[in-house]
């Protein structure tokens, strides 16, 4: 069998959710299947990191799909004459990027359609890309697969496409990601805090993160609060984030509120296990990686209550209304007043984290790719 796969999004030191997806999904796959031919496109330079056995033939295709219009280039010119030349069995696509110029079978993985419903979140040209593009490659491809079962019923209702159709495989947790010791919290914090505790939040500084609610509510909480626990923000900037500089620049707590840019796995696995408590109140989410991530480093976890994410914290997190700035500040005091609440939260994610597996993700994803074939 020879199978092609859009891997545009391996970049070492530069992945997010989707990239971690990627490398994943295909390290578990390509490792259990070596009799399978797998052809990797990369856009952007060849890493031997991602290139995970011999049964890996990696390919650099022209240009690097890095805004929406070379995004158009990439799939429909390079990857199409690529698929045409090397005539794969079919096309796996993790980002959910198919080719509407190829006609053999392709299976891809749509991880949300938060783009449908707040396109305000998205630069302009990104917007008219996702929603012009996406319906069309749900309705190209032979199977999708998606992250949740949130994700499944929105992309059946928004896109009427048939449920039979679509796969769900949840993401799974980066082997990297552990508790650590008390001598390394007392570094970390340190290191980050000035040695005082702190809640976290991981992820982009995009609109949809609701990054700047996150920094309103936290005002409150140190207005009513005697506890001063600080907030970090761990990630890296993307469209509108000024807001968020700004926004803590004017906080009569700025010097309390810590950006720490993008950090490496080590540094971020430490933030996890070093913190008081994850709050993560995006707007809208289709997975919610950081929820996982946190279970397993054993820190409580505050997380808004729309789209994907009571699915995926189940009873392991303090449920709140991301648009409510006092729902999140009353959780921040519960959850920094009450040691049984956090230990029960963190018992609770110990039992939630075992539906998350990135072999179990691997493993469905086969199962779609056959179902496409047979």
């Amino acid at each position: 069998m020879k199978i092609a796969v859009n891997t545009r999004l391996l970049r070492k030191g530069k992945m997010d959710g989707i990239g971690w997806f990627t490398f994943n999904a295909l390290l578990n796959i390509t490792q259990k299947n070596q009799d399978v031919e797998f052809h990797c496109f990369f856009d952007s330079g060849i890493e031997k990191d991602f290139v995970f056995g011999p049964n890996i033939i990696p390919h650099k295709l022209f240009p690097p799909a890095k805004h929406s219009a070379l995004n158009i280039v990439w799939s429909e010119f390079s990857v199409r004459n690529k698929l045409k030349k090397i005539k794969p069995d079919i096309y796996f696509s993790p980002d959910g990027m198919l080719c509407l110029g190829w006609d053999g079978p392709q299976y891809g993985v749509i991880h949300d359609i938060n783009f449908m419903h707040h396109p305000e979140f998205l630069k302009f040209s990104n917007r008219i890309y996702y929603r012009h593009y996406f319906p069309k490659f749900a309705h190209k491809a032979t199977r999708l697969a998606t992250v949740s079962e949130y994700s499944k019923k929105d992309i059946v209702n928004t896109f009427k496409i048939d449920s039979r159709k679509i796969d769900v495989v949840y993401c799974g947790i980066n082997s990297f990601f552990q508790e650590v010791d008390e001598s390394t919290i007392v570094k970390t914090r340190l290191e980050f805090s000035g040695g005082k505790p702190y809640f976290l939040f991981v992820g982009t500084l995009s609109p949809r993160k609701n990054v700047v609610g996150l920094i309103k509510a936290y005002e409150a909480f140190r207005r009513e609060s005697s506890n001063a626990i600080k907030l970090l923000i761990a990630g890296g900037g993307m469209y509108k984030s000024d807001e968020v500089t700004a926004i803590k620049k004017q906080s009569e707590f700025g010097e309390d509120i810590i950006m720490t840019g993008r950090v490496d796995n080590d540094a971020l696995n430490n933030l996890y296990a070093s913190a008081h408590a994850l709050v993560f109140v995006p707007f809208f989410e289709g997975f919610g990686i950081p929820l996982v991530e946190a279970m397993q480093c054993k820190i409580p976890i505050i997380a808004s209550g729309i789209t994907s994410l009571p699915e995926i914290a189940g009873n392991a997190a303090l449920i709140v209304d991301p648009y409510d700035e006092t729902e999140i500040k009353n959780a921040m005091i519960l959850i920094s007043s009450d040691n049984n609440l956090r230990n029960e939260l963190i018992s609770k994610g110990q039992e939630q984290k075992k539906l998350f597996s990135w072999e179990r993700t691997a493993d469905l994803l086969w199962e779609g790719i056959n179902k496409c074939l047979y």
